[in-house]
């Protein structure tokens, strides 16, 4: 079975983006990273996938007049490469409605918080704020609505007394690295269906990703 071409869009140090590149190492994975792209040059991310071998592009968005033309640019390389699905992985930019529909059902995004709650920035400080007992990360499909589209996997954590924003980011960060991988593997085997506003997971016989929620005790 041919492995799903992935494009990886990232504005940052990419450590997400590097869970998925190690998991893709492994020649059984069903998906393939066969494109990085950023709108910042110097972001470490860039560098993780030269490492892997794997093809970078930046596209700066300020060398567009308008966030059409930018997320056109961004469409017509990630099409170049033959990608078929997207993975935004730390990715600084808001897409506008027409991208997300080019590309809908066929792009995905981690946030750190157990949607439908604490969407958009300081997803970790809208926790703490609220004096909840559990956070975590979501991976979802992307609709135009931010943080809004059908979830396909959560990974939750303690939130601990004495926490702040960083010390929860970091713990919410070691379930990204686990959720991540296991989403994109879930959509290369053909597992995941998308039924009106939810996302539907295929379970295999014994297979463990029954539970979608992955309890982390933060050690």
């Amino acid at each position: 079975m041919a492995r799903l071409k992935t494009g990886v869009l990232i504005s940052g140090s990419g450590t997400n983006l590097q869970a998925l590149l190690d998991a893709a190492r492994d020649p059984a994975y069903p998906a393939e990273i066969v494109c990085v792209l950023s709108n910042k040059a110097d972001a470490f991310g860039l560098e993780r996938a030269r490492k892997a071998g794997i093809a970078t592009g930046v596209i700066n968005h300020k060398d567009y007049p308008d966030r059409a033309a930018f997320d056109m640019a961004v469409h017509g390389a990630l099409t170049d490469t033959g990608c078929e699905l997207v993975c935004l992985a730390g990715f600084m930019r808001i897409l506008t409605p027409q991208f997300v529909d080019l590309w809908r059902g066929r792009m995905i995004n981690i946030h750190p918080s157990l949607l439908p709650n604490f969407r958009g920035l300081d997803a970790q400080g809208q926790a703490i704020r609220a004096g909840v007992r559990l956070s975590g990360a979501t991976v979802h499909y992307v609709v135009p609505e931010m943080d809004a589209g059908p979830i396909i996997v959560q990974g939750a954590v303690p939130v601990l007394p004495g926490d702040d924003a960083d010390s929860l980011a970091k713990r919410i960060l070691t379930v990204e690295h686990r959720i991540y991988p296991l989403a994109l593997r879930l959509i290369g085997e053909g597992r995941v269906r998308i039924e009106g506003e939810t996302a539907v997971i295929n379970d295999a016989p014994g297979d463990p990703t029954r539970s979608l929620l992955m309890p982390d005790d933060g050690r």
